[in-house]
């Protein structure tokens, strides 16, 4: 146990000697969760700029500019009279909108002609331009309703009979888990997730790698020649330090105000059963690839469309099947599609059974893939050591 301790005390300061590693596994969570924090703060999209081209002038008109005017998401930033060539202006502007109200159209409203708004939407962004379309839908659909409304009323109608025959049923749309469109609690967990699997994959990626580069794995395996005990004295330093780091990223959720319940013991459960899945994934690659470099540089291309292929942002049923046969063996595909069960549709350990099934699977092959491999090297090691040595005595 002492020979342990003595190595463990080892370990710490070969940990914080590497400022690339230091820099990665405490920088990178605070820094992004940060980061990204304060990039979604605003919560939803709001602002987004519109122009509108009145060809009409008249009081209808200016009570849909008014309208557009009073709607929070959209910000008419300009109202014209002519044309123009304003699709050429929309790359340098920005417009997410453009609003045509054609000549004559109150007068083809009141002769019931049915006159047609034009809208053309920036698709460059596909999120600004579902929302503006969405408003811009609200508004024009609440004033046609309003015009028809009123129609009815001068044709003699009383007013909650015009209102009925318009609206013969209603619709009540009741918004369940983030009622309130949060963007910020979308997106954040996620983020802040995938951050620590790459940061794990990243720190874990080097504990080996960097001993067979620097000559340190033949001090290692004099003290011991079972990758059991190798891989425990690995693991105890990160075991330690990467609960601080979760503690750390939780406290963003609690910062921005995250309506997430994340704080029980079915999260706790998915959190060890991530954060070992990538410890071993990360010591596997570490074991089999001798090269800090290389290493972290395959981690990487593992780590780096994680967030895309989990579909916590895109729908799996869109991916091809080989895609989505790939992706389930990443832990933190399971782990979002847990996290979402327990955070926010209040679930427990029983509603997350088959990611923590596949979680532990995960697990369980990488550990025992990096203990063999791990004492496959030390054998050849030993193996080569007593080879050099007979030949010395020889």
């Amino acid at each position: 146990m002492k020979k342990f301790l003595r190595l463990l005390r080892k370990e710490f300061k070969r940990i914080f000697s590497n400022n690339v590693l230091l820099a990665i596994f405490i920088g990178a969570p605070i820094f992004y969760g940060i980061l990204f924090g304060y990039v979604y703060k605003q919560a939803k999209v709001l602002d987004l700029p519109l122009v509108i081209i009145d060809l009409d002038h008249s009081p209808t008109s200016d009570k849909i500019i008014d309208a557009f005017e009073d709607n929070e998401v959209l910000l008419v930033t300009d109202v014209r009279y002519i044309p123009g060539n304003i699709l050429k202006e929309m790359p340098t502007e920005q417009y997410t909108a453009v609003i045509t109200l054609p000549a004559n159209f109150e007068a083809d409203l009141l002769q019931k002609r049915h006159p047609e708004i034009r809208v053309d939407l920036n698709m460059a962004n596909i999120l600004n331009a579902n929302t503006a379309s969405k408003n811009i839908q609200s508004v024009l659909i609440t004033l046609n309703a309003g015009i028809e409304i009123e129609g009815l009323k001068k044709q003699g109608l009383h007013p909650n009979q015009a209102t009925t025959s318009f609206e013969p049923f209603k619709i009540n749309f009741n918004k369940l888990y983030n009622s309130t469109g949060n963007y910020l609690t979308f997106m954040l967990p996620g983020l802040l997730a995938t951050i620590m699997q790459q940061i794990i994959f990243l720190g874990m990626a080097l504990v080996f790698a960097r001993d067979f580069e620097d000559g340190y794995f033949e001090e290692l395996i004099k003290n011991s020649k079972s990758s059991l005990y190798h891989i425990a004295l690995k693991s105890t330093p990160f075991l330690l330090m990467i609960p601080m780091m979760w503690a750390i990223v939780s406290l963003f959720i609690v910062y921005f105000k995250i309506d997430a319940d994340i704080f029980n013991f079915p999260m706790l459960v998915l959190t060890a059963l991530l954060t070992l899945g990538s410890m071993f994934i990360g010591m596997l690659f570490s074991i089999a690839i001798p090269s800090q470099l290389k290493a972290t540089e395959l981690l990487m291309v593992i780590s780096t469309p994680a967030f895309v292929l989990s579909g916590f942002t895109w729908p799996t049923l869109t991916f091809p099947d080989a895609i989505t046969n790939t992706a389930q063996y990443i832990p933190l595909t399971q782990f979002l599609s847990g996290f979402r069960k327990i955070a926010f549709y209040g679930g427990d350990v029983s509603s997350i059974k088959p990611e923590i099934n596949i979680l532990l699977l995960i697990t369980l092959v990488a550990f025992v893939a990096m203990a063999v491999l791990l004492q496959y090297k030390i054998y050849r090691r030993v193996k080569k050591k007593k080879r050099v040595m007979n030949t010395i005595t020889h």
